[in-house]
């Protein structure tokens, strides 16, 4: 069963930095599957959107908002994916989520999430 751990929340203030990771195992059983991994964030009372996220070939995608101040890298050794925050805003607090996407194949299982893990930013 596929497990992700985020970590790296805290409470700073703005203009601060924050690099979050998000551990992953338990993938024997994607060996048959390409999967992304990808960062979310949920605000009090709004959805939870997407921010960015890492093809395993390396390739990248984020939302507007962070582009320039937030960065997404992997270390494929250690299945681990980082997301690297500067210039945070107070609108960048949220829980931010880790998401592991398998894909390749109708047997390929649905998408994991992780628990999450609080940014909160002070102006």
């Amino acid at each position: 069963q596929v497990q992700l751990q985020e970590s790296g929340g805290g409470s700073v203030q703005a203009g601060g930095s924050l690099r979050l990771s998000c551990a992953a195992s338990g993938l024997n059983g994607l060996k048959y599957c390409n999967y992304e991994m990808s960062w979310y964030r949920q605000a009090p009372g709004k959805e939870r959107e997407f921010v960015s996220r890492i093809w395993r070939d390396g390739g990248t995608r984020y939302t507007d908002s962070v582009k320039g101040r937030f960065t997404i890298s992997q270390d494929n050794a250690k299945n681990t994916v980082y997301l690297q925050m500067n210039s945070l805003k107070p609108e960048d607090t949220a829980k931010y989520y880790c998401k592991l996407t398998p894909y390749g194949g109708s047997f390929c299982p649905s998408p994991y999430w992780g628990q999450g893990t609080q940014v909160t930013v002070s102006s």
